[in-house]
């Protein structure tokens, strides 16, 4: 069998833990394989490895049957690897040309030659079916747009091999079919595909073959076709998974936060939110759905106080807090679980201690006539990495930006559902989560429910709404188009409903 990479017993070791355990991943040519595996498992830092951005403590690479070392990415580039991060690594101020042919410029004499770059950016992106805008600025385009650029800037470098790191976990459910058939087109066109992710369904619906890891350990090698979404899932967390949330019918009381003909602009200084308004009740999972960009992030962030109101008004237990200060409105007892755990979850260079501690830092028992007290503030952050099962390697002491993207999103959670706080806004918690860590969230904003709290989900997956909410409400362009019981809906429902078309209003039958 001709195989264009070979990764035999490869072991890389970090301060704390064995990220890769002596693990084989064969790649043939032609074939979309992906990398399967918990949040931690070790499928970033095997593919790091590949790419030149970590050396192997053991074992060998091989690329098309020669053995290679691959001490940089210069090097993963030149054998025709090029990776596609997680995070991208995009400048935003430049332009998507710029961006593409970045340190490898096609000059005129020594000045920069930009109308060939645009003309073989074209060229390229015409090929493979990967319409962007060469003389767009970053800044002004999509998520799944800055992708493309992404895929771009490595078939403009010759790239046979492509490392795509979690390519979905920021894009929509439109975003991610397109993304489906520009990878079958590169297949199509000769190309070889790694894929790391923990979306069964995506595996189900590209992938020809899987490799499975587990905690950094090898498990096996599947034909995707022969095995099921359950039976991939049972490989990756080492039991059975449940993809159903058990919950009984909600029972919900008193409202908690009323949103009144709420208006709030975007960071470009246009209506994001429009006349909108809505309530969340005691003891019910009220879900926000609806496509990316439709103003669900200035509503939450507006509710949340990182965000200025133009007008109308937001009650929290029937106090005003349209203008009050954010620690006024956590102390009230709101919790958020961020959109954007790097920007508003985390302060990425403390430790995990200092940010399990972040709302609660100033009062008793982490805090005595203002002082910080560290044996508190430690045995919390342990209790809850133990409880929330956030892997790092050095524990409480291990700096937030060093972690798996799934661990510090657990972190998060950790922090905000330990406060039982009365209203739990969690804004796609469980984004970029593997379903074992997905299960356990679920139960927790559940259990959270069936405490009597209120709890305001967003999300853009909709087996997820369908899944864990109790009511639903769809936003298109910043307004309601209706509110629906999960009991009573579908995909199909609320797919029209995302694109806009209204929900007749039924007689409100609480």
């Amino acid at each position: 069998m001709d195989y264009i990479i070979e990764m035999l017993g490869i072991t890389k070791e970090f301060p704390g833990i064995r990220a890769n355990d002596d693990i084989t991943l064969q790649l043939k040519k032609g074939e979309i394989h992906a990398l399967l595996g918990e949040n931690g498992a070790g499928k970033s830092t095997l593919m790091s490895i590949l790419f030149g951005l970590y050396q192997p403590d053991q074992g060998k690479i091989k690329v098309a049957g020669q053995e290679v070392k691959i001490t940089d990415p210069n090097i993963a580039t030149a054998l025709g690897i090029g990776m596609v991060h997680q995070h991208f690594k995009l400048i935003d101020d430049f332009t998507v040309a710029e961006n593409i042919v970045l340190g490898v410029e096609p000059k005129k004499g020594i000045v920069l030659d930009l109308e060939t770059a645009r003309q073989k950016v074209k060229e390229i992106s015409l090929k493979y079916g990967l319409e962007v805008d060469p003389d767009a600025k970053i800044a002004d385009i999509s998520v799944g747009m800055q992708q493309r650029v992404e895929i771009l800037k490595m078939l403009y470098r010759n790239a046979e091999i492509l490392i795509l790191d979690e390519p979905t976990a920021v894009l929509t459910p439109q975003e991610i079919r397109e993304l489906i058939k520009i990878m079958q087109r590169l297949i199509s066109e000769g190309k070889s595909i790694l894929l790391i992710t923990h979306k069964l369904a995506e595996i189900k619906a590209v992938a020809d073959r899987c490799t499975v890891l587990r905690k950094g350990k090898y498990i096996g090698t599947i034909e995707v076709k022969d095995t099921s979404e359950e039976q991939m899932a049972e490989m990756m967390v080492g039991r059975e998974v449940s993809f159903k949330v058990d919950k009984k019918p909600a029972e919900p009381t008193e409202v908690v936060l009323m949103v009144k003909d709420l208006n709030v602009k975007s960071n470009r200084n246009l209506p994001a939110v429009k006349n909108l308004s809505l309530e969340v009740r005691r003891g019910e999972i009220f879900c926000l759905a609806g496509i990316d960009g439709n103003g669900q992030m200035e509503l939450i962030e507006a509710i949340t106080g990182l965000r200025k109101v133009e007008s109308g008004s937001i009650h929290f237990l029937g106090q005003d807090i349209t203008k009050a200060p954010i620690r006024q409105r956590t102390m009230a007892g709101i919790g958020h679980i961020p959109e954007d755990r790097h920007k508003h979850g985390l302060v990425l260079d403390f430790t995990l201690e200092e940010n399990m501690a972040l709302q609660t830092y100033f009062m008793e028992p982490l805090a005595q006539k203002g002082l910080i007290q560290f044996g508190p503030r430690r045995e919390l952050s342990d209790r809850l990495i133990e409880e929330f099962d956030v892997r790092s390697g050095m524990g409480s002491e291990t700096i937030a930006r060093s972690m798996s993207g799934g661990n510090q999103q657990k972190a998060i959670i950790a922090r905000e559902v330990n406060r039982s706080p009365e209203l739990l806004i969690a804004a796609q918690p469980t984004r970029g989560l593997d379903v074992g860590a997905i299960e356990y969230i679920h139960e927790r904003l559940v259990e959270e429910r069936d405490k009597g709290h209120a709890v305001f989900l967003m999300s853009l997956e909709l087996d997820e709404v369908l899944n864990v909410a109790d009511r639903i409400a769809v936003i298109h362009s910043g307004e309601i188009v209706g509110t629906v019981m999960a009991s009573e809906t579908d995909e199909n429902e609320l797919g029209l409903m995302m694109a806009g078309k209204r929900k007749e209003e039924k007689e409100d039958g609480r």
